[in-house]
């Protein structure tokens, strides 16, 4: 019988991390085989502008602040030693160096399906992970699913990085769209404003 850990990967900007990321992530981690989820810190995907992005380690610092306590979940900032833009097959490589008796999950939403066949080194992604697909609201119908990926039944949620930046910029609350601390935490640096 197989006992390495099962590690779900939840990559992002997390430009803010909000509610909606928190409830995906331990959902995972606590609804499916999974042991834990570990959240990805990107300092740039290469499929999204650098525009308005909050310094890696100021993003890398609000997820474990969201995170804290939750022994099911962890921040990693593997990325931010890696070339930029980041991708995740070299990602998973220095994972897979770094964690050998671990087995990775990819965890996505279901609006990334479509642009999966454009990720670099894609087939050898999905020959050697599988990949866990969480439904988004706004999504059109499910682009077609590889079968390594498993469609899992989350709770739907509309919650976006864009719209809590903009309720920032705007001077909105944010209550309940981030976890208290790192509220606390956007306000007294600034971000956003």
């Amino acid at each position: 019988m197989n006992t390495a850990p099962r590690i779900g990967l939840l990559f992002g900007s997390f430009n803010p991390i909000h509610t909606g990321h928190l409830i995906v992530a331990n959902f995972m981690a606590t609804h499916t085989d999974l042991d834990a989820v570990w959240l990805v810190v990107s300092p740039q995907s290469p499929f999204k502008a650098e525009q308005e992005l909050l310094a890696e380690r100021e993003r890398y610092h609000l997820v474990q602040l969201a995170i804290a306590g939750n022994e099911r979940l962890r921040a990693l900032d593997t990325e931010f030693g890696l070339p930029k833009p980041s991708y995740t097959v070299d990602t998973l490589s220095v994972l897979r160096t770094q964690y050998p008796n671990h087995q990775f999950v990819l965890l996505m939403g279901e609006d990334n399906l479509a642009g999966l066949p454009k990720w670099k080194q894609v087939d050898h992604i999905l020959e050697e992970t599988p990949i866990y697909v969480y439904p988004r609201s706004g999504a059109s119908a499910l682009p077609k699913v590889p079968e390594q990926a498993r469609v899992v039944e989350a709770p739907l949620l509309d919650i976006s990085a864009t719209f809590i930046r903009n309720c920032i910029r705007n001077g909105k609350s944010i209550r309940y769209l981030v976890p208290e601390n790192v509220e606390e935490e956007i306000t007294r640096k600034g971000y956003w404003q």
